[in-house]
């Protein structure tokens, strides 16, 4: 049996193609196109009616409200590193002047116990001038006592007289060793 869907062209192939060539070759790609056309087509206008609907509308007014908490989030986000940043510098500036008051206090500290060292020398060197003053007196003490007595046995009426008369060299003697110590 023969095919029934074959029909044998009784034409050379170059002369059919020649002939109705140019029909064909429109014919061809204007199916093409079509189908081009309608390929692309049906799936767009699927996603047309998909990105129109509810859910879609639902989903993107989600995906800018989140964009929006984002950026706000963003701008906090900033705002607090801007807080910390200055916080940072503070602190910094905080700490140099910790370091330098600390460095100001030694400083006063050790000028300060140079001063005490000072004045302990001086306030040793005072007392020993006042144990030399003292015993200066003392001294002094014991000879005007041994002096009184002689004056005493030599006149014993007028011890009176010579008790007062010792007082004063007493007194200026005092006075001198007083002003040697200042």
């Amino acid at each position: 049996m023969a095919p029934i869907l074959y029909d044998y062209c009784r034409m050379p192939m170059g002369d059919i193609w020649k002939e109705d060539g140019d029909k064909r070759c429109k014919l061809v790609v204007g199916i093409l196109g079509l189908l081009v056309v309608v390929l692309l087509g049906v799936p767009l206008i699927f996603f047309i009616i998909k990105a129109n609907s509810e859910a879609c509308q639902d989903g993107l007014r989600a995906v800018m409200e989140c964009r929006n908490v984002t950026y706000l989030l963003q701008q906090e986000l900033a705002e607090a590193q801007r807080g910390f940043r200055d916080a940072e510098e503070q602190a910094v500036t905080c700490n140099q002047t910790v370091v330098a008051l600390m460095a100001s206090l030694d400083a006063e500290k050790a000028q300060g116990r140079k001063k005490v060292e000072e004045l302990e020398g001086e306030i040793t060197t005072l007392n020993h001038k006042l144990q030399d003053a003292s015993a200066e007196v003392e001294r002094l003490r014991r000879e005007n006592h041994v002096l009184n007595a002689r004056i005493a046995d030599t006149d014993s009426a007028s011890s009176q007289d010579s008790s007062c008369a010792a007082e004063p060299p007493l007194l200026i003697l005092l006075l001198g060793l007083s002003a040697l110590l200042l």
